[in-house]
């Protein structure tokens, strides 16, 4: 049977968009092809997409319903989301015989290997596009699993989300297509006939790739991994967060049904949802036919993966301390502003939002006079009450707290030093349910080795540290010291010294870490564009790969050398 999307169709309609983003990621310009408004989608919007309502509506009817892939393997159901807001979603997924699913998903690797990184490419971009249209009904899936407010849901779970796994799909068409297809040798032998071959590159696969989703983006942080691997040739299985399945269960759905479409073997992209407590990404991580892993967690299992996985090429990213120094600024309005939303979007569920804030102990200058470090600590504490005033926007901006862990170290931050900034608990009208807390603030001493326990420790949700420091000498020497020991996504600072700036940069460079300076307007520390920004380096603890580079693809695949003679 003749596919229904042919590769001069695909080109037809995805080559100007790779064109595009291939371009993008050499000028780091801003670009994006996926609207952020939820008012691009639905009537008058995109063509073909889901509008505000019919999302929605897709959204609730997907919950209480069986969502079956068609995988082969499948011995029975598992599910139990509990939405953080509240609901049970009641959906159900396969769980596999993992024996007969990896077999399947090996079968159709010759097919897609022979298609080349180019057919590869815009069959990836037609499972994006086609995972745009349905960004509303997304959203949903997004937010009540991860907490996410919705607008956050839309956006970070939609088009940025998309648009990192686009970023991936035209790193991985660029690296693949460095090397060409074919070429003629012929090597001069004096008087004598020359030698001479007919030469094929091709570019293969690892094997199949595990993509081990997390709970609090389940797409943007699998996209990346997920289309990385599926351009360079690898079927790619993905493991989501038990709390986290319908996002990339309706992923998976939707790249099953491209495939076929194409004419490929829908197996290439399957679902490994678990039974409570079963643990498969431990069993998965380490069986022979899974030569690359996409992680997204804990330290303690990214580093169980690194040392263990041995089979692999693994990708992880972990736990770090990201650090704001606070030398000296000519907009502290500003300042005390950024740092509010940056400490209080998605109640600090974030991989990239700051946890220790280093002050000198002396005080800064700024725009509005000397400021103790008292003050300091004083005016971003009203700060954050001020912009968290009203709970219709403090909901709105902190969503739900994921889990009750997250809930229990808010509630314990007291134990650790003076609380400068209470939480407080945020009435979500729309669902009572939801676990929803303003951030925690507390003071600790950066001379003080007990302090130092806490504050070199990640404490992942909403609870920052306010350490004051003696100089901002010192620091910078606390800075480097936590990058190198403990990790670093995001580093932050605000200076007016040029001699500062420079020396901040120095330890930035040294360890590797992504450095944001003098943010006082609506870009914050924890948010990063794709295309242009680099999401973690790979060079310190925190991950051992950058979102999105070329070390980041290059290794999912291998260049096969065939030799004929001429």
């Amino acid at each position: 049977m003749a596919s229904a999307l042919t590769p001069q169709q695909l080109s037809e309609t995805h080559r100007p968009t790779l064109d595009q983003a291939l371009d993008v990621i050499s000028t780091r310009a801003y670009w994006s092809p996926h609207p952020e408004h939820p008012k691009a989608y639905g009537e008058g919007g995109a063509p073909g997409s889901l509008g505000a309502a019919e999302g929605k509506a897709a959204f609730d009817a997907l919950l209480g319903t069986r969502l079956d892939l068609g995988q082969p393997g499948t011995d029975g159901w598992v599910g139990g989301e509990v939405s953080p807001y509240g609901p049970e979603l009641g959906v159900e997924y396969p769980h596999a015989d993992l024996d007969v699913l990896l077999s399947a998903m090996k079968a159709g690797t010759a097919a897609w290997r022979a298609a080349g990184p180019e057919v590869r490419a815009l069959v990836c971009l037609e499972i994006l596009s086609r995972i745009s249209a349905r960004t509303h009904e997304l959203a949903h899936a997004v937010m009540h699993t991860s907490g996410q407010a919705f607008m956050m849901a839309f956006q970070a779970g939609g088009p940025h989300a998309q648009d990192r796994g686009l970023e991936a799909v035209a790193y991985a068409y660029r690296e693949q297509v460095r090397t060409p297809e074919t070429a003629d040798w012929s090597k001069p032998q004096g008087k004598r006939d020359p030698l001479k071959l007919h030469k094929s590159f091709i570019t293969s696969g690892r094997g199949v790739a595990l993509v081990i989703g997390c709970n609090t983006f389940p797409t943007w942080n699998g996209y990346p991994g997920l289309f990385a691997s599926l351009a360079t040739g690898n079927p790619v299985l993905v493991k989501p967060h038990p709390r986290a399945v319908l996002p990339l269960a309706l992923t998976v759905s939707i790249a099953r049904e491209v495939l076929g479409e194409a004419g490929f073997d829908p197996n290439l992209v399957a679902l490994a949802a678990e039974r409570p407590g079963e643990g498969i990404a431990k069993t998965l991580a380490v069986r022979p036919e899974i030569r690359i892993i996409d992680y997204t967690g804990s330290t303690a299992f990214g580093d169980w993966l690194e040392e263990n996985a041995r089979q692999a090429q693994v990708y992880t990213e972990k736990a770090g301390v990201n650090t704001i120094v606070v030398d000296s600024t000519d907009d502290y309005r500003g300042m005390l502003a950024n740092l509010a939303f940056s400490l209080s979007l998605y109640s600090g569920q974030m991989c990239t939002t700051p946890q220790n804030l280093l002050i000198p102990r002396d005080g800064i200058a700024t725009d509005a006079g000397a400021k103790s470090y008292d003050d300091v600590v004083a005016d971003l504490s009203a700060a954050v009450t001020g912009l968290l005033g009203d709970d219709a926007r403090a909901s709105a901006l902190l969503g739900a707290l994921v889990n009750p862990d997250v809930r229990a170290r808010v509630e314990a931050a007291g134990e650790l030093g003076e609380v400068a900034l209470p939480s407080r608990t945020v009435a979500n009208a729309e669902f009572p349910d939801a676990a929803v807390r303003t951030p925690v603030v507390v003071k600790l001493d950066g001379t003080k080795p007990d302090d130092g326990a806490a504050y070199l420790s990640e404490c992942f949700g909403p609870v920052s540290f306010a350490v004051a420091v003696e100089s901002t000498a010192a620091a910078l020497d606390l800075l480097r010291r936590t990058i190198r020991e403990k990790g670093a996504m995001t580093v932050g600072a605000y200076t007016t010294s040029p001699e500062v700036e420079r020396a901040i940069e120095d330890v930035c460079l040294d360890e590797s870490a992504q450095l944001s300076l003098n943010l006082t307007g609506g870009v914050y520390v924890n948010q990063t564009a794709a295309f242009s920004d680099f999401h973690g380096s790979g060079g310190n603890p925190a991950a051992n790969a950058a979102l999105c580079d070329a070390a980041f693809v290059a290794n999912r695949f291998r260049v096969v050398e065939v030799r004929r003679q001429a």
